[in-house]
Protein backbone atom coordinates (compact mmCIF):
# COMPACT_ATOMS: atom_id res chain seq x y z
CA UNK A 1 0.00 0.00 0.00
CA UNK A 2 3.22 2.51 0.60
CA UNK A 3 4.57 1.39 -2.38
CA UNK A 4 1.13 2.40 -4.27
CA UNK A 5 1.05 6.01 -2.27
CA UNK A 6 4.64 6.56 -3.53
CA UNK A 7 5.01 4.92 -6.79
CA UNK A 8 5.55 8.62 -8.27
CA UNK A 9 8.78 8.93 -6.47
CA UNK A 10 9.66 5.50 -6.71
CA UNK A 11 9.44 5.51 -10.63
CA UNK A 12 11.60 8.99 -10.50
CA UNK A 13 14.37 7.46 -9.22
CA UNK A 14 16.76 5.43 -10.71
CA UNK A 15 17.64 3.87 -7.39
CA UNK A 16 14.42 3.10 -5.78
CA UNK A 17 13.44 2.20 -9.36
CA UNK A 18 15.98 -0.52 -10.37
CA UNK A 19 15.12 -2.15 -6.78
CA UNK A 20 11.29 -1.82 -6.31
CA UNK A 21 10.04 -2.52 -10.13
CA UNK A 22 10.10 -4.79 -12.62
CA UNK A 23 9.24 -4.62 -16.22
CA UNK A 24 8.33 -0.98 -15.59
CA UNK A 25 5.53 -1.61 -12.93
CA UNK A 26 5.97 -1.82 -8.88
CA UNK A 27 6.78 -5.31 -7.52
CA UNK A 28 3.87 -6.93 -5.95
CA UNK A 29 3.39 -9.08 -2.94
CA UNK A 30 5.35 -11.68 -2.77
CA UNK A 31 8.20 -10.68 -4.98
CA UNK A 32 12.09 -10.40 -4.39
CA UNK A 33 13.98 -7.45 -4.29
CA UNK A 34 17.50 -7.31 -3.84
CA UNK A 35 19.57 -4.31 -2.76
CA UNK A 36 22.71 -5.67 -3.83
CA UNK A 37 24.97 -2.54 -3.37
CA UNK A 38 23.53 -1.82 -0.35
CA UNK A 39 24.79 -5.10 0.95
CA UNK A 40 28.36 -4.59 -0.09
CA UNK A 41 27.81 -1.17 1.84
CA UNK A 42 27.31 -2.80 4.93
CA UNK A 43 30.21 -5.62 4.23
CA UNK A 44 32.38 -2.66 3.82
CA UNK A 45 31.47 -1.06 6.91
CA UNK A 46 31.56 -4.67 8.62
CA UNK A 47 35.32 -5.36 7.73
CA UNK A 48 36.47 -1.35 8.15
CA UNK A 49 34.12 0.12 11.15
CA UNK A 50 32.21 3.39 11.02
CA UNK A 51 35.17 5.22 9.33
CA UNK A 52 34.60 3.62 6.13
CA UNK A 53 31.18 5.27 5.81
CA UNK A 54 32.40 8.91 6.71
CA UNK A 55 35.62 8.69 5.17
CA UNK A 56 35.79 6.01 2.41
CA UNK A 57 35.12 5.08 -0.90
CA UNK A 58 31.27 4.61 0.67
CA UNK A 59 31.58 8.24 1.37
CA UNK A 60 32.59 9.66 -2.16
CA UNK A 61 30.57 7.44 -4.30
CA UNK A 62 27.99 8.78 -1.57
CA UNK A 63 28.38 12.97 -2.34
CA UNK A 64 28.76 11.71 -5.81
CA UNK A 65 25.35 10.54 -6.08
CA UNK A 66 23.94 13.28 -4.26
CA UNK A 67 25.63 16.01 -6.55
CA UNK A 68 24.54 14.52 -9.59
CA UNK A 69 20.53 14.84 -8.11
CA UNK A 70 21.81 18.17 -7.74
CA UNK A 71 22.06 17.83 -3.43
CA UNK A 72 24.35 19.89 -1.45
CA UNK A 73 26.36 16.71 1.02
CA UNK A 74 29.95 17.71 0.63
CA UNK A 75 32.65 15.25 1.83
CA UNK A 76 33.78 17.76 4.49
CA UNK A 77 29.69 17.23 5.85
CA UNK A 78 30.21 13.36 6.40
CA UNK A 79 33.92 13.98 7.69
CA UNK A 80 33.01 16.30 10.76
CA UNK A 81 29.66 14.43 11.86
CA UNK A 82 30.13 13.17 15.08
CA UNK A 83 27.69 11.11 17.35
CA UNK A 84 26.43 12.80 20.39
CA UNK A 85 26.25 10.70 23.28
CA UNK A 86 24.06 12.39 25.97
CA UNK A 87 22.51 11.57 29.77
CA UNK A 88 18.90 10.19 29.12
CA UNK A 89 15.93 12.02 30.61
CA UNK A 90 15.23 10.57 33.71
CA UNK A 91 12.55 10.72 36.68
CA UNK A 92 10.35 8.69 39.32
CA UNK A 93 6.35 8.32 38.19
CA UNK A 94 4.22 5.24 39.50
CA UNK A 95 6.96 3.79 41.86
CA UNK A 96 9.13 3.16 38.76
CA UNK A 97 11.97 4.89 37.22
CA UNK A 98 11.72 5.85 33.66
CA UNK A 99 14.72 6.28 31.18
CA UNK A 100 14.04 8.41 28.18
CA UNK A 101 15.30 10.23 25.15
CA UNK A 102 16.90 13.98 25.95
CA UNK A 103 16.25 16.90 23.21
CA UNK A 104 16.24 17.11 20.29
CA UNK A 105 13.66 14.41 21.14
CA UNK A 106 10.58 15.43 22.89
CA UNK A 107 9.12 12.10 23.97
CA UNK A 108 11.18 11.66 27.06
CA UNK A 109 10.48 14.29 28.90
CA UNK A 110 7.11 15.22 27.17
CA UNK A 111 5.70 11.46 28.49
CA UNK A 112 7.24 12.23 31.84
CA UNK A 113 4.87 14.79 31.97
CA UNK A 114 1.86 13.81 31.08
CA UNK A 115 2.45 10.85 33.55
CA UNK A 116 3.10 13.52 36.03
CA UNK A 117 -0.33 15.31 35.41
CA UNK A 118 -2.50 12.23 35.31
CA UNK A 119 -1.10 10.58 38.72
CA UNK A 120 -2.26 13.66 40.65
CA UNK A 121 -5.68 12.75 40.08
CA UNK A 122 -4.64 9.41 41.58
CA UNK A 123 -3.47 5.83 39.74
CA UNK A 124 -5.54 4.01 38.55
CA UNK A 125 -8.74 5.83 39.27
CA UNK A 126 -7.30 9.11 37.33
CA UNK A 127 -6.76 6.88 33.87
CA UNK A 128 -9.38 4.68 33.99
CA UNK A 129 -12.32 4.62 31.37
CA UNK A 130 -13.98 7.24 29.85
CA UNK A 131 -12.82 10.28 32.18
CA UNK A 132 -9.41 9.37 32.10
CA UNK A 133 -9.05 8.99 28.35
CA UNK A 134 -10.23 12.41 28.56
CA UNK A 135 -8.02 13.50 30.93
CA UNK A 136 -5.41 11.65 29.31
CA UNK A 137 -6.19 13.63 25.62
CA UNK A 138 -5.73 17.18 27.91
CA UNK A 139 -2.33 16.27 29.62
CA UNK A 140 -1.58 15.50 26.06
CA UNK A 141 -2.88 18.89 24.02
CA UNK A 142 -0.79 20.34 27.19
CA UNK A 143 2.15 18.59 26.12
CA UNK A 144 2.30 19.48 22.64
CA UNK A 145 1.79 22.92 23.44
CA UNK A 146 4.77 22.92 25.64
CA UNK A 147 7.28 20.76 23.25
CA UNK A 148 7.63 22.98 20.49
CA UNK A 149 9.79 25.24 23.21
CA UNK A 150 12.14 22.86 22.45
CA UNK A 151 14.92 22.19 19.92
CA UNK A 152 18.79 21.01 19.80
CA UNK A 153 20.49 21.62 23.48
CA UNK A 154 23.69 22.39 21.37
CA UNK A 155 22.12 25.43 19.83
CA UNK A 156 19.19 26.57 21.95
CA UNK A 157 18.68 26.34 25.83
CA UNK A 158 15.83 24.33 26.44
CA UNK A 159 17.15 23.54 30.35
CA UNK A 160 14.04 25.27 32.13
CA UNK A 161 11.61 23.84 29.57
CA UNK A 162 13.08 20.44 30.03
CA UNK A 163 13.29 20.93 33.93
CA UNK A 164 9.27 22.08 33.93
CA UNK A 165 8.42 19.09 32.36
CA UNK A 166 10.07 16.49 34.87
CA UNK A 167 8.83 18.84 37.67
CA UNK A 168 5.53 17.55 39.62
CA UNK A 169 5.10 21.32 40.81
CA UNK A 170 4.60 22.26 36.92
CA UNK A 171 2.26 19.21 36.20
CA UNK A 172 0.22 19.67 38.91
CA UNK A 173 -0.16 23.91 37.59
CA UNK A 174 -1.47 22.54 34.30
CA UNK A 175 -4.05 19.84 35.93
CA UNK A 176 -5.74 22.48 37.77
CA UNK A 177 -6.26 23.74 33.93
CA UNK A 178 -8.10 20.62 33.07
CA UNK A 179 -11.84 20.18 33.75
CA UNK A 180 -13.37 16.88 33.62
CA UNK A 181 -16.53 17.94 31.77
CA UNK A 182 -15.01 20.34 29.23
CA UNK A 183 -12.15 20.89 26.16
CA UNK A 184 -10.76 24.08 24.96
CA UNK A 185 -9.50 25.44 21.96
CA UNK A 186 -5.64 25.29 21.45
CA UNK A 187 -4.74 28.87 23.22
CA UNK A 188 -6.32 27.53 26.62
CA UNK A 189 -3.13 25.39 26.74
CA UNK A 190 -0.75 28.23 26.25
CA UNK A 191 0.53 26.57 22.68
CA UNK A 192 2.73 29.66 20.84
CA UNK A 193 3.77 27.77 18.13
CA UNK A 194 2.55 25.96 15.35
CA UNK A 195 3.62 21.90 15.35
CA UNK A 196 5.58 19.90 13.52
CA UNK A 197 4.35 16.61 11.48
CA UNK A 198 7.00 14.40 11.90
CA UNK A 199 6.99 10.66 10.72
CA UNK A 200 8.15 7.89 9.44
CA UNK A 201 10.12 6.02 12.23
CA UNK A 202 11.10 2.29 13.56
CA UNK A 203 10.76 1.03 16.62
CA UNK A 204 12.90 -1.79 18.17
CA UNK A 205 12.89 -2.74 22.18
CA UNK A 206 15.38 -5.35 23.06
CA UNK A 207 16.41 -7.83 26.25
CA UNK A 208 19.34 -10.20 26.16
CA UNK A 209 19.79 -13.08 28.61
CA UNK A 210 21.74 -10.79 31.27
CA UNK A 211 19.14 -8.13 30.97
CA UNK A 212 20.97 -5.80 29.02
CA UNK A 213 18.37 -3.35 27.39
CA UNK A 214 17.80 -1.51 24.39
CA UNK A 215 15.29 0.64 23.06
CA UNK A 216 15.79 2.45 19.70
CA UNK A 217 14.01 4.35 17.59
CA UNK A 218 15.36 5.74 14.06
CA UNK A 219 13.74 6.64 10.94
CA UNK A 220 14.09 7.69 7.31
CA UNK A 221 11.14 10.57 8.55
CA UNK A 222 8.86 9.60 5.30
CA UNK A 223 8.31 6.51 3.47
CA UNK A 224 11.51 5.82 1.74
CA UNK A 225 12.76 8.89 2.90
CA UNK A 226 14.24 11.92 0.65
CA UNK A 227 12.96 9.20 -2.05
CA UNK A 228 16.00 8.85 -3.32
CA UNK A 229 18.19 6.21 -3.10
CA UNK A 230 22.24 6.55 -3.40
CA UNK A 231 23.27 3.87 -6.77
CA UNK A 232 26.46 3.44 -5.94
CA UNK A 233 25.87 2.39 -2.47
CA UNK A 234 22.55 1.62 -2.40
CA UNK A 235 21.74 3.72 0.91
CA UNK A 236 17.82 5.31 1.20
CA UNK A 237 18.69 9.31 2.09
CA UNK A 238 16.21 10.35 4.76
CA UNK A 239 14.27 13.68 4.62
CA UNK A 240 14.75 14.44 7.63
CA UNK A 241 15.09 18.23 7.08
CA UNK A 242 11.13 18.27 7.19
CA UNK A 243 11.12 17.88 11.12
CA UNK A 244 12.90 21.53 11.31
CA UNK A 245 10.46 24.97 11.70
CA UNK A 246 10.47 26.57 8.68
CA UNK A 247 11.24 30.40 9.19
CA UNK A 248 8.00 32.27 7.79
CA UNK A 249 6.06 29.41 7.18
CA UNK A 250 2.57 30.06 8.69
CA UNK A 251 -0.82 31.02 7.91
CA UNK A 252 -3.47 33.38 9.48
CA UNK A 253 -5.46 30.50 11.37
CA UNK A 254 -2.40 29.06 12.68
CA UNK A 255 0.31 29.65 15.29
CA UNK A 256 4.12 30.77 13.86
CA UNK A 257 6.71 28.03 13.52
CA UNK A 258 8.62 27.46 16.36
CA UNK A 259 12.14 29.94 16.50
CA UNK A 260 14.15 26.85 18.95
CA UNK A 261 13.42 24.30 15.81
CA UNK A 262 15.09 27.05 12.91
CA UNK A 263 17.41 24.91 10.93
CA UNK A 264 21.00 25.85 11.75
CA UNK A 265 23.97 24.07 10.02
CA UNK A 266 24.96 20.92 11.85
CA UNK A 267 21.68 21.56 14.11
CA UNK A 268 19.83 18.62 14.98
CA UNK A 269 15.65 18.62 14.11
CA UNK A 270 12.70 18.16 17.09
CA UNK A 271 11.01 14.86 17.01
CA UNK A 272 8.79 12.93 18.52
CA UNK A 273 10.52 9.77 19.12
CA UNK A 274 9.50 8.18 22.86
CA UNK A 275 11.97 5.26 23.42
CA UNK A 276 11.95 4.22 26.98
CA UNK A 277 12.99 1.88 30.00
CA UNK A 278 11.73 1.12 32.89
CA UNK A 279 13.73 0.36 36.22
CA UNK A 280 12.10 -0.55 39.71
CA UNK A 281 14.48 -1.27 42.73
CA UNK A 282 17.43 -1.02 40.41
CA UNK A 283 15.80 -3.96 38.18
CA UNK A 284 14.74 -3.83 34.42
CA UNK A 285 10.95 -3.82 34.46
CA UNK A 286 10.20 -3.11 31.18
CA UNK A 287 11.30 -2.06 27.11
CA UNK A 288 8.87 0.02 25.25
CA UNK A 289 8.41 2.67 22.33
CA UNK A 290 6.78 3.12 19.03
CA UNK A 291 6.61 4.78 15.56
CA UNK A 292 4.50 6.76 14.63
CA UNK A 293 5.63 9.87 14.09
CA UNK A 294 3.41 12.74 16.38
CA UNK A 295 1.28 9.70 17.38
CA UNK A 296 4.58 8.32 18.85
CA UNK A 297 4.63 9.85 22.42
CA UNK A 298 0.20 9.32 23.20
CA UNK A 299 1.04 5.61 22.30
CA UNK A 300 3.95 4.99 23.99
CA UNK A 301 2.09 6.75 27.55
CA UNK A 302 -1.04 4.81 26.63
CA UNK A 303 1.41 1.38 26.60
CA UNK A 304 2.90 2.27 29.98
CA UNK A 305 -0.32 3.19 31.82
CA UNK A 306 -2.09 0.08 30.42
CA UNK A 307 0.70 -2.15 31.91
CA UNK A 308 1.98 0.05 35.24
CA UNK A 309 -1.62 1.38 36.19
CA UNK A 310 -4.40 -0.08 34.64
CA UNK A 311 -2.39 -3.51 35.57
CA UNK A 312 -2.94 -4.81 31.99
CA UNK A 313 -1.12 -7.67 30.55
CA UNK A 314 1.64 -6.87 28.27
CA UNK A 315 -0.66 -8.36 25.11
CA UNK A 316 -3.94 -6.47 26.24
CA UNK A 317 -1.24 -3.54 27.02
CA UNK A 318 -0.64 -3.25 23.27
CA UNK A 319 -4.20 -4.47 21.76
CA UNK A 320 -6.37 -1.83 23.45
CA UNK A 321 -7.14 0.81 21.01
CA UNK A 322 -5.96 4.16 21.42
CA UNK A 323 -6.87 7.67 20.83
CA UNK A 324 -4.61 10.30 20.02
CA UNK A 325 -4.33 14.53 19.70
CA UNK A 326 -1.50 16.74 18.64
CA UNK A 327 -3.30 20.29 19.48
CA UNK A 328 -3.07 21.15 16.17
CA UNK A 329 -5.78 20.81 14.69
CA UNK A 330 -8.01 20.85 17.64
CA UNK A 331 -9.14 16.79 16.97
CA UNK A 332 -9.04 14.11 18.75
CA UNK A 333 -8.11 11.16 15.92
CA UNK A 334 -9.18 7.65 17.53
CA UNK A 335 -8.22 4.36 15.87
CA UNK A 336 -11.15 2.69 13.49
CA UNK A 337 -9.39 0.55 11.24
CA UNK A 338 -9.01 -3.38 10.13
CA UNK A 339 -5.15 -3.83 9.66
CA UNK A 340 -3.82 -6.52 6.59
CA UNK A 341 -4.24 -9.20 9.10
CA UNK A 342 -7.63 -9.19 9.99
CA UNK A 343 -7.46 -7.52 13.50
CA UNK A 344 -9.53 -4.73 14.01
CA UNK A 345 -8.81 -1.74 16.58
CA UNK A 346 -11.56 0.34 17.43
CA UNK A 347 -12.05 2.48 20.40
CA UNK A 348 -15.72 2.08 21.83
CA UNK A 349 -18.78 3.74 20.07
CA UNK A 350 -19.82 4.55 23.88
CA UNK A 351 -16.17 5.99 24.65
CA UNK A 352 -16.46 8.16 21.19
CA UNK A 353 -20.16 9.86 22.32
CA UNK A 354 -18.43 10.53 25.82
CA UNK A 355 -15.70 12.55 24.57
CA UNK A 356 -18.13 14.26 22.02
CA UNK A 357 -20.24 15.57 25.12
CA UNK A 358 -17.27 17.04 26.71
CA UNK A 359 -16.78 19.35 23.26
CA UNK A 360 -13.65 16.84 21.84
CA UNK A 361 -14.08 17.11 18.17
CA UNK A 362 -13.08 12.96 16.70
CA UNK A 363 -12.17 11.85 13.73
CA UNK A 364 -11.35 8.70 13.01
CA UNK A 365 -8.05 6.97 12.28
CA UNK A 366 -7.17 4.17 9.45
CA UNK A 367 -3.55 3.85 11.09
CA UNK A 368 -1.48 5.09 14.19
CA UNK A 369 1.70 4.19 15.76
CA UNK A 370 3.21 0.66 16.23
CA UNK A 371 4.19 0.01 19.90
CA UNK A 372 6.66 -2.37 20.84
CA UNK A 373 7.04 -4.19 24.49
CA UNK A 374 9.04 -6.18 26.76
CA UNK A 375 7.81 -7.01 30.11
CA UNK A 376 10.63 -8.47 32.76
CA UNK A 377 8.78 -10.19 35.47
CA UNK A 378 10.76 -10.86 38.60
CA UNK A 379 10.03 -13.99 39.34
CA UNK A 380 13.23 -16.39 39.30
CA UNK A 381 16.30 -16.62 41.68
CA UNK A 382 19.25 -14.00 41.64
CA UNK A 383 21.66 -14.37 38.60
CA UNK A 384 25.21 -15.05 39.32
CA UNK A 385 26.30 -11.07 38.90
CA UNK A 386 23.67 -9.77 41.07
CA UNK A 387 20.58 -9.36 38.28
CA UNK A 388 17.43 -10.79 39.53
CA UNK A 389 16.55 -13.32 35.93
CA UNK A 390 12.93 -12.70 35.95
CA UNK A 391 10.30 -14.38 32.95
CA UNK A 392 10.29 -11.97 29.44
CA UNK A 393 7.17 -11.20 27.86
CA UNK A 394 7.44 -9.25 24.67
CA UNK A 395 4.50 -8.19 22.36
CA UNK A 396 5.53 -6.79 18.57
CA UNK A 397 2.20 -4.53 18.05
CA UNK A 398 0.20 -6.66 15.11
CA UNK A 399 -0.94 -3.38 13.64
CA UNK A 400 1.91 -4.03 11.18
CA UNK A 401 1.59 -7.69 11.18
CA UNK A 402 4.49 -7.96 13.70
CA UNK A 403 5.48 -10.77 16.08
CA UNK A 404 8.64 -10.61 18.55
CA UNK A 405 11.48 -13.10 17.99
CA UNK A 406 13.50 -14.60 20.78
CA UNK A 407 17.26 -16.13 20.17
Amino acid sequence: MQMDRTRLGIMADKGLHDIFTSNGTLLQQGSMCRNKKLAQTLQIIGRHGPEAFYNGSIASNLVKDVKKARGILTMRDLERYRIKVMKPISAEVLGHQILGMPPPSSGGAGMILILNILSDYGIPKGVSGTLGLHRFIEALKHLFAVRMNLGDPDFVDVSKVVADMQSIRFAKSLKKTILDNATFSPDHYGGRWNQINDHGTSHLSIVDGKRNAVSLTCTVNSYFGAQFLSPNTGIVLNNEMDDFSIPGNRSADLPPPAPANFIRPGKRPLSSMTPTIVVKDGQLKAVLGASGGSTIIGATTQVFLNHFAREMDPFSSIMAPRSYHQLIPNVVHYENWTTVIGDHFEVPPATRTSLQQKGHILQSLAGGAISQLVVHTLESPQGAQGTILGKLTAVSDPRKGGFPSGY
